[in-house]
């Protein structure tokens, strides 16, 4: 079994959930829900290691809050 860190977004025009793992092309899929995302990218991933094991470009590492004033 396998853990990976998808990154999500919300497309401000046409209001579907976008996913992707960062370093990992390819590995990006969109969805009308969360749950109908996080299947996607459970296929898509399924899918790339199929080819053999990745070498992920980068690694998530967090998010941070910037404040501008």
């Amino acid at each position: 079994m396998k853990t990976f860190t998808a990154v999500v977004e919300r497309c401000a025009d046409t209001g579907l959930y976008v996913g992707y793992v960062p370093g990992f092309p390819g590995a990006h899929t969109q969805a009308e829900t969360l749950d109908e995302l996080n299947r996607n990218l459970q296929e898509v991933i399924g899918m790339l290691l199929e080819e053999g094991e990745p070498t992920l470009e980068a690694q998530f590492v967090g998010t941070q809050t910037v404040t501008i004033s």
